[in-house]
């Protein structure tokens, strides 16, 4: 039996791949520990996997709403995130991982959590990495869309030699932001490192998972050699209560399936006029819908019987039951739609979404539309063109039956058996 911890920041989903690889060690017998934001407390223990607090909290930066609208916006929102956010607490991060890590056999970590591998390098600890979305391996070969930057995917088509000296660019801003961790990295007595940290500084020398599946992004020749592409380790919280399954399966029953809106659990925050823009859409189109709003059915006022709002619902709940999804095209979202085997319309928003949605578009089974160009109208003509094409729907199919094969938590599960089989230096 093997203690691991797994350290993670960001939305829930940048926490559910961890709890759903968690519950398969813990089905395996030994004992996993989530360590991340408080606020994600009641998500990981109703999961029964034991937690950890991990500074900072969600509440220091304001209210949560606010919050993401500055995270979303293209330009300042990565520095935001990186510096503000996370470079600006490392000491905190890695004071409460340190505890949590305690006796610990093995140390997970996702691209932010930045204390991970200094706290690894410190104390003899041995460290797997993750990858939650393709976007992280920050690819020459097949590069990323980037949302502040989407020239730079252009630019690959002059070579991977001019790519990787644009690239540059990106990366000296990231170290600028960095210092912090660098300054911290001395006290230490660590020894300095030219490697970025949010870059290839993430990447574990052990073993970096991939949790996504090769549907998505096939292994590239200049991602890490010591990647394992796992597949989707799906999750997507608690079942909901018999009330909300009650009410749930009247809706589906009542009619032809829907057409789902959702938005994950960070879009939803700058939802903005998007579910009025929804309703309108299938209006004209003269379909039921399903909207997962994050906010209470009354703030709707009177509306059509065609149309059901739910706050939350598992999507695993209601995807596969859908006649096509509409969401944002978080990581999360969309391992459960391709798992759905539904066709998509993606809205991206900000983060690795334009990217996540220009590969589901390139497997033919999605379009996409920019979340602020996401109107009535645009999402009415995009749902349209997908659901009256009988290929998508087909290579949709296909594609979901190909994704539920796949096992992401059991393949991430036993990879860290493995690691663990040799014996560690444990922190006292």
């Amino acid at each position: 039996m093997k203690r691991i911890v797994f350290a993670t920041f960001g939305s829930l989903g940048d926490l559910h791949p961890y709890i759903a690889v968690a519950r398969e060690l813990a089905k395996r017998g030994h004992r996993p520990l989530i360590a991340t934001f408080e606020e994600y407390r009641g998500n990981v223990e109703a999961a029964g996997v034991g937690f950890a607090p991990m500074r900072p909290g969600m509440a220091g930066f304001g209210e949560r709403a606010a919050i993401v609208e500055r995270l979303v916006d293209p330009w300042r929102g990565p520095e935001f995130l990186v510096r503000g956010m996370f470079m600006a607490h490392v000491r905190e991060s890695y004071a409460d991982l340190a505890r949590a890590c305690r006796g610990a056999d093995l140390l997970v970590t996702h691209p932010l959590a930045f204390a991970g591998p200094l706290l690894a390098a410190k104390e003899g600890l041995r460290w797997v990495s993750t990858a939650l979305s393709p976007m992280t391996l920050f690819s020459a070969m097949d590069p990323p869309l980037l949302p502040a930057a989407p020239w730079l995917r252009w630019s690959r088509g002059l070579g991977v030699a001019a790519y990787r000296t644009l690239f540059l660019i990106p990366r000296a801003l990231v170290r600028r932001w960095e210092r912090p961790l660098r300054e911290f990295r001395a006290e230490l007595g660590l020894p300095a490192t030219d490697a970025t940290a949010l870059l290839e500084g993430q990447i574990s020398p052990r073993l970096h998972l991939a949790l996504f599946s090769e549907t998505l992004a096939a292994p590239q020749p200049d991602w890490p050699a010591n990647t394992r592409v796992c597949g989707f380790p799906r999750y997507d919280g608690t079942p909901p209560d018999a009330r909300t399954r009650g009410e749930l399966e009247d809706f589906l029953g009542a009619g032809e399936p829907p057409v789902v809106f959702g938005l994950g659990s960070s879009a939803v925050m700058v939802a903005g006029g998007f579910w009025r823009a929804a309703i309108e859409s299938a209006g004209a189109l003269g379909r039921r819908a399903l909207l997962l709003t994050g906010q209470p059915r009354d703030r709707f006022g009177a509306l059509p019987p065609a149309i059901g709002v739910f706050d939350y619902l598992p999507y695993s709940a209601v995807f596969p039951r859908a006649a096509a999804v509409v969401h944002s095209g978080g990581i999360g979202t969309l391992a459960q739609a391709l798992a759905a085997g539904r066709p998509q319309l993606i809205v991206p928003v900000a983060f690795d979404q334009p990217d996540n949605a220009r590969r589901a578009v390139q497997l033919g089974i999605a379009r996409s539309i920019p979340f602020r160009n996401a109107t009535a109208a645009a999402m009415t003509r995009e749902l349209q063109g997908i659901l009256s094409a009988p290929d998508c729907a087909t290579r949709a199919r296909a594609i979901g039956e190909r994704v539920t094969r796949e096992d992401g938590a059991c393949a991430a599960a036993e990879a860290l058996e493995g690691i663990c089989r040799n014996q560690a230096r444990q922190i006292p």
